[in-house]
Order: C-alpha cells, then structure tokens, then sequence
C-alpha cells in the first residue's frame, strides 16, 4: 500500500533521480524504485538510497554543471 494517497499499490520500477548541489546538477537515470499504481509516488529502499548517496558524493568532486550517470553500470 502506497504511503501517500493510501489507496494505491507499489510496484517494481526504475526512475531518474536529480540532485542540485550549490549550482550543479547530478541526474541519475534508471535508478530501481517502487512506485504506486495510483498516484505515482515513488520510493527507494534502503541499498538504493545507500548507492544514490555514494554516487551523488563521487560526482560532487568532479565539479561538473551538469552530470547524467546511468544507475546500472555503477
């Protein structure tokens, strides 16, 4: 059940995830979530958001404008 809207049902998805950090943007594509079938909310769990922080924290010393990392070949 989606925490949300509280009537939809979560299912396996993939989604991009962005990130503004003081003037750049980091987005990071086909990142796995679970998404609900009613509203759209997405949410990640615990090993994905462990790997989005460690990407997101690589990237910011590349000091880019603009970064677009693909999950998968992480």
């Amino acid at each position: 059940m989606c925490m949300y809207c509280k009537s939809g049902t979560v299912v396996e998805s993939t989604t991009t995830h962005s990130v503004d950090y003081k003037g750049s943007i980091i987005i990071i594509k086909n990142v796995p979530c679970l998404e609900c079938d009613q509203c759209g909310e997405k949410y990640y769990t615990g090993t994905v958001a462990e790997k989005i922080e460690k990407i997101v924290e690589r990237t910011k010393s590349l000091n880019l404008e603009m970064s677009v990392i693909d999950y998968t070949f992480t």
